[in-house]
């Protein structure tokens, strides 16, 4: 017969079994309800969601254009080849003409991108430290620009690098820079003007004191402290400038072609013209050399974003950028 406990042991066991019990509950729920088992697993399920929304285009991309014909055609392969085929990529490369087009848009991309960051940032100081006459109109314009969409400017400028000769040409993109007009020219100079009145005025005043000039005090203190901003603005332009369309479609048709204009007659240059175009845009046959295609354009700014992500999310961070 079991000895009956005394309540100095009951209690002793019952705080044991509440003190069991609220570490299972600390595990499992966590101390402010975000760090417990429970809501860990509720965040990576639903984190593993979201990078599967985002990561699933870029794997089909990559299945198919590995697929062979009969993978193509056959329903039942909608993942994992039977067999790695690699002739889609030969075929995209050389229907893109890969190495030309490759440095055309290059070209574009990197200066436009290296004006933007210099062109930009002496504008947006100009505008967060500078005081002259006229700069909330100044400002204000810069922000107007931001708003008024390409498609209404498109016939005048077209009309103006006619005349000027520059079509065909990478002056297109580049002139504009050169003078803050470049593509999302006005969100650089509103990242930059944010970043540049979040320093403290305390190193520009001495920099003032030992008789250096803004020029010289622009250059080799504001730049060097603001390398995250740069960063931020290199990799935003360098990505849209890479992946324009609509102007380049308008102003780069022949010669100095890039590889957006490339892609869109890719079909055509391979496979010849389809008379019908709902049969062109879904034809299976053509899918892997599209998605090859595709491939060869997105691996560069991919490539250059993964060598710069921890700089860029730390430039995100200090800038307070988002897309």
């Amino acid at each position: 017969m079991k000895a009956e406990l005394t309540p100095n042991k009951r209690s002793v066991r019952s705080f044991l079994e509440g003190r069991k019990a609220q570490k299972i509950k600390m595990l499992v729920l966590g101390q402010h309800m975000n760090d417990g088992w429970l809501a860990k697993i509720f965040i990576y399920y639903l984190l593993s969601i979201v990078a599967f929304l985002y990561l699933q285009p870029f794997f089909y991309m990559i299945t198919t254009m590995l697929k062979d014909l009969t993978d193509l055609l056959d329903p039942t392969v909608k993942w994992i080849p039977r067999s790695i085929d690699w002739s889609n990529l030969e075929r995209a490369f050389k229907g893109l003409k890969y190495p030309e087009s490759l440095l055309n848009t290059t070209t574009i991309a990197l200066f436009g991108s290296l004006i933007q960051v210099l062109v930009c940032g002496m504008t947006g100081y100009a505008l967060a430290r500078l005081k002259f006459p006229g700069k909330s109109i100044f400002f204000g314009l810069v922000f107007l620009t931001f708003l008024i969409p390409p498609q209404i400017i498109i016939i005048p400028l077209y009309v103006i690098f006619s005349k000027l000769g520059w079509l065909n040409t990478p002056f297109v993109f580049l002139i504009p820079a050169l003078f803050g007009q470049g593509l999302k020219s006005a969100l650089f100079i509103i990242i930059f003007r944010q970043f540049f009145r979040s320093l403290p005025k305390a190193l520009e005043e001495a920099a003032l004191i030992d008789g250096a000039t803004v020029i010289r005090m622009f250059f080799r203190i504001i730049m060097p402290l603001s390398l995250p901003a740069c960063l931020v603005v290199f990799l935003f332009s360098f990505v849209w400038y890479w992946n324009e369309f609509y102007l380049t479609s308008f102003f780069l048709i022949n010669d100095f072609t890039p590889l957006s204009i490339r892609l869109g007659s890719l079909e055509t240059v391979i496979y010849g013209p389809n008379p019908v175009a709902e049969a062109k845009a879904l034809n299976p046959v053509t899918e892997g050399t599209k998605m090859a295609g595709a491939f060869l354009i997105v691996f560069p700014p991919l490539l250059l974003y993964m060598v710069a992500q921890r700089w860029f999310v730390e430039g995100i961070e200090r800038t307070g950028v988002v897309d």
